[in-house]
C-alpha cells in the first residue's frame, strides 16, 4: 500500500493516510534525491526534512518533515515521495520579490507605506506575509479615520522566478463623526459638552479639521475630559455609562453618544488641618489652607492644597510628612466636610531617577523638572507632579513616570519614561485686517532648541503700512533655577497712510522672570532702543512732532508683575488677572522718564458656563525727567486692543492745522466690558460665536501742547471721554481665528478717527 507514497500540498487525503498507519508502515533511506530547488540549497531542505540515511523512519516522521517544509514559507508546492530506497523530494519555490509598489495610495505617501510592510525586495515571496502587510495597511488607514479603506496585493510575474509585488490601495472616505451627543446631562448642554471633547463633530470644514476623524483610541481620551470635567466642578459623583460609536451603513460617518449620570452638585463644608504628630501644630497648616466652606468642590483645589501643606512641612523641617484628605459626606446639604490628616509616611529615599526614551533632550531638562534628588526624602505626590510638567513641556508624546523598590526595602527607584515628538515648526501665513491691511508672515520656531528645553523664536511680518520682524531667545532655567531668561532683538517700519511721517524702531531687551506665588510672577528687564522720526512734509508737520524727528536712543530698566488665575485657578468658571510694571529711562541714552502701566482683568462664565462675561480696566501715566518733552514713540497711542470703534492713533491730543497728526498722550485710561456667547441658529461645530461689548477710555496730556513755540495754537490735549458699542462674529477656524466687529462711537470729538467695522484674519501653514 505504501511502496509509492506521494504527499503534496494539496493531498491532504494521503497525509492522513501517513499519520495513521504510523505505528505499522517505516522506511530506510539510502539516497536523497530533491528537484525543483533554484535558491535553496538542497542540505537546507534535507535538514529541514530531519531524515537520516539509513536509519529507520516512520510515515509519521515523513509526514512531520513535509509539514517543516510546508511551512517553511518558501515553497509553493511540495511532494516527498518515497522510491524504495530513495527518497524524492520535489519542490516548486515561491518566487523573488524584485520590488514593492503601491497604487491608489494619496492619504499615505510610499515613504509612510513601505515602514508598515514586512515584506522586501530580494527575499521570498510569502503570500502569507503579504496578506498581513495589506491588512497593516488597512489599519493604518483606519488610524487616520478611513475604515472603509481596503487593500489588496496582487503580483506581477517577471522573469527568472521572480514578482512584483503590488499593493492596490481603495483609501474610501473619511469616517467622520457625523453627531456628538449626550444623554443624562442637566446641568451643561450637549453644546457645551462637546467642547470638552478633543474630538468635534464635522462641520464645514470637514475636509480640513483632523478632530472630526473618528479614532477609537480618542473616546477613551474624551471619556477622561468628561470626567475631569464634571469633576472639577463638584459633580462628585458623575459616572459615564456608556460611549457607544455607531458606524453608518456606508462606513463613512460615526455617531457617538455618550450617556452620563451627572449626580449632585458638592460643595466644601468644613474644612481642617489635623494631627496627632507632636511636632506638628495644627493651626499654622490651617493658615495656609485656600478652600473656604461653600466653595464648589474639586480634586483639584484638594491636590493643591495638600502640596501646600506638604511644602510647608518641608519648610518647617520636617520630613517623611504625608498629607491625607479624609472626606465626610453630607448628602442633606450636598457638602463635603474634609479633614486634611497630617501624618508620617514610610521612610523612603529616592535612590536614583533612571531616564529613557530621551533621544535629542538631555537628561537635565527632564531631571529639573523633578524638585527632588537622589537621597531625598520620597514623596509619591511630587513624583507625580513632576510627571505632569513633563508631560506640560510639549516634547514628548508619550511620558510615564513610575516608582520601583530599589536595592533596599527603604530605596525606590523613579524610571522615566518618555517617548519624543517634534518641536520645531515653520510658518508662513497670511493676515489681514481692516487698518493695516494685507501681511505676509514667515515664522521659525524651536520649543526645545538642541534639546536644551530653550526657546527660539524668528518672525518677519509685512504689511501695506509697516514691517517687523524680531529674534527671540528663551532659557526657562537660567543658572539651573526657576529662572526664565529672555534675549530679544526687533526692527519695526510704519508707513501709515493716515499721517504725515513714517518711523523706524530698532530695539534690544533682555529680561530674567521668576515666580513670587503660586499664580504671580516678577520681570526685571532692560531695554534698548533707536528710534527714528522722519518727516514726509516738514512744512505740514506739527512742531511737537518736528521736535521728535531724528533718531532718539531710549535706555532703559523696569520690572513687570502678573498675577493669572484665569483658567489656572481653583474655580474654572472665573478668574482675574492682574498687570502692573514700570519702566526708567536715562540709563544713558538721549531720554529721561518714568512710564507706568496697570492691567486690572476679571472674567467668569454664566448661564451654566454658555456666556463668558469679562471686565478689564487699564491705563498708564508718562512722566518725563530732567526738564524734558516726551517723544512720540514712547506716548501712549490707541490700539484696537485698547479701545475699539477707533482707529490706531484716532484719538487723544492731534494738531488740527498739521494734517491731524496723531501726536499721543502721557496718560490713558481705558475700561472693556464684553460678553461671549453661542449663536443658537448656527451648529456649534462651526465653532461661531457672538460678542458684544461697550469699550470707553481717553488718550489725553503732552508736557507742552504747543511745542515750545511762542504764539502757537496749543493742541487740545485735555481728557476726553471717548466710548463706542459694538458686536462681533468670532470664527474659530483651522486656518486661523477670524473676528469681525461692527461698531458705533457714542462719544467723539469731530476730529477722531472712527474705525466701524475691522476683520482680523492670520492664518499659517
Amino acid at each position: 500500500m505504501f511502496g509509492r507514497l506521494r504527499l503534496t500540498g494539496t493531498a491532504l487525503m494521503g497525509a492522513l493516510l501517513i499519520a495513521g498507519a504510523a505505528e505499522a508502515q517505516s522506511f530506510r533511506f539510502s539516497t536523497f534525491e530533491v528537484q525543483g530547488n533554484q535558491r535553496i540549497e538542497t542540505a537546507s531542505i534535507l535538514a529541514n526534512l530531519g531524515v537520516t540515511p539509513g536509519q529507520p523512519v516512520s510515515a509519521a516522521a515523513i509526514n512531520d518533515g513535509f509539514q517543516r517544509l510546508q511551512a517553511s514559507g518558501l515553497f509553493e508546492r511540495v511532494e516527498v515521495i518515497p522510491q524504495g530506497g530513495k527518497l524524492l523530494v520535489i519542490v516548486e519555490e515561491y518566487p523573488t520579490i524584485n520590488r514593492i509598489s503601491f497604487e491608489g495610495n494619496k492619504r499615505l505617501d510610499d515613504e509612510a507605506l513601505e515602514v508598515i510592510v514586512n515584506s522586501t525586495p530580494r527575499r521570498t515571496y510569502a503570500p502569507a506575509q503579504a496578506e498581513r502587510d495589506a491588512a497593516a495597511i488597512a489599519e493604518a488607514y483606519a488610524q487616520s479615520g478611513r475604515l472603509a479603506a481596503t487593500v489588496t496585493p496582487k503580483i506581477i510575474e517577471r522573469s527568472n522566478n521572480r514578482v512584483d509585488l503590488v499593493f492596490e490601495v481603495a483609501e474610501g472616505r473619511v469616517s467622520e463623526v457625523e453627531r456628538l451627543s449626550f444623554t443624562g446631562n442637566r446641568a451643561f448642554s450637549d453644546r457645551r459638552l462637546r467642547r470638552v471633547l478633543e474630538t468635534s463633530q464635522a462641520g464645514i470644514f470637514r475636509r480640513l479639521i483632523q478632530s472630526d476623524t473618528f479614532i477609537a483610541d480618542r473616546i477613551a481620551f474624551d471619556e477622561q475630559l468628561l470626567r475631569d470635567f464634571y469633576l472639577s466642578r463638584g459633580y462628585a459623583d458623575f459616572q459615564i455609562l456608556s460611549s457607544t460609536p455607531e458606524l453608518a451603513p456606508s462606513r463613512d460617518a460615526f455617531f457617538v453618544t455618550f450617556q452620563v449620570q451627572e449626580g449632585q452638585q458638592f460643595r466644601f463644608g468644613e474644612v481642617s488641618a489635623v494631627s496627632s504628630l507632636g511636632d506638628v501644630d495644627p493651626a499654622l497648616y490651617q493658615s495656609e489652607i485656600r478652600v473656604r466652606s461653600g466653595d464648589v468642590f474639586s480634586p483639584q483645589a484638594l491636590e493643591r492644597t495638600i502640596e501646600r501643606l506638604e511644602l510647608l512641612a518641608t519648610r518647617e523641617g520636617l520630613s517623611f510628612i504625608r498629607v491625607v484628605p479624609q472626606i465626610r459626606r453630607n448628602d442633606a446639604d450636598l457638602t463635603l466636610d474634609v479633614d486634611f490628616v497630617i501624618e508620617r509616611g514610610p521612610r523612603q529615599f529616592v535612590e536614583r531617577i533612571d531616564i529613557e526614551g530621551n533621544a535629542t533632550t538631555l537628561d537635565r531638562v527632564i531631571r529639573r523638572q523633578f524638585n527632588t534628588v537622589e537621597g531625598d526624602p520620597f514623596n509619591p505626590r511630587e513624583i507625580r507632579a513632576a510627571a505632569e510638567r513633563i508631560r506640560r513641556l510639549g516634547y514628548f508624546s508619550e511620558a510615564e513616570v513610575t516608582a520601583r523598590e530599589g536595592t533596599a526595602s527603604d530605596r525606590v527607584i523613579v524610571d522615566v519614561d518618555v517617548e519624543e515628538e517634534p518641536t520645531g515648526s515653520l510658518g508662513f501665513g497670511l493676515n489681514y485686517s481692516v487698518e493695516r491691511g494685507a501681511g505676509v508672515s514667515v515664522t521659525f520656531a524651536e520649543t526645545n532648541f538642541l534639546g536644551r528645553g530653550q526657546i527660539v523664536d524668528l518672525r518677519l511680518d509685512t504689511g501695506s503700512e509697516d514691517t517687523s520682524s524680531g529674534l527671540t531667545f528663551v532659557e526657562p532655567f537660567f543658572l539651573n533655577r526657576d529662572l526664565e531668561l529672555s534675549l530679544g532683538v526687533s526692527y519695526q517700519e510704519t508707513s501709515e497712510d493716515t499721517q504725515t511721517f513714517d518711523t523706524r524702531t530698532i530695539g534690544f531687551r533682555t529680561g530674567i522672570e521668576f515666580p513670587i506665588s503660586e499664580f504671580g510672577r516678577l520681570e526685571l528687564f532692560y531695554s534698548i532702543s533707536d528710534d527714528k522720526l522722519t518727516p514726509r512734509n516738514v512744512a505740514n508737520l506739527s512742531q511737537i512732532l518736528l521736535n521728535d524727528r531724528g533718531s532718539n536712543t531710549t535706555s532703559s530698566v523696569g520690572y513687570s508683575y502678573s498675577y493669572n488665575t484665569i483658567g489656572r485657578g481653583l474655580d474654572p468658571t472665573r478668574g482675574v488677572r492682574l498687570r502692573f510694571g514700570q519702566q526708567f529711562a536715562g540709563v544713558g541714552g538721549d531720554t529721561e522718564f518714568v512710564r507706568t502701566t496697570f492691567l486690572a482683568q476679571g472674567q467668569r462664565t454664566v448661564s451654566n458656563e454658555e456666556v463668558t462675561l469679562s471686565a478689564a480696566l487699564e491705563g498708564g501715566i508718562l512722566t518725563s525727567l530732567g526738564g524734558t518733552n516726551s517723544l512720540v514713540a514712547n506716548r501712549f497711542r490707541n490700539r484696537q486692543s485698547i479701545i475699539r470703534g477707533f482707529e490706531s492713533g484716532g484719538i487723544g491730543p492731534r494738531d488740527l492745522n498739521a494734517d491731524n497728526d496723531s501726536l499721543g498722550g502721557n496718560r490713558y485710561i481705558a475700561a472693556r466690558f464684553e460678553a461671549q456667547f453661542p449663536i443658537g441658529i448656527l451648529p456649534d461645530e462651526y465653532g461661531i460665536s457672538g460678542a458684544a461689548f461697550l469699550d470707553v477710555g481717553s488718550v489725553w496730556g503732552l508736557d507742552d501742547a504747543n511745542g515750545g513755540t511762542a504764539g502757537a495754537n496749543p493742541v487740545d490735549d485735555g481728557f476726553f471721554l471717548n466710548s463706542a458699542v459694538g458686536v462681533g462674529l468670532l470664527w474659530d477656524t483651522q486656518i486661523g481665528p477670524l473676528r469681525f466687529n461692527f461698531t458705533r462711537a457714542i462719544n467723539k470729538r469731530t476730529y477722531d478717527r472712527e474705525q466701524n467695522f475691522d476683520l482680523t484674519i492670520q492664518t499659517r501653514f
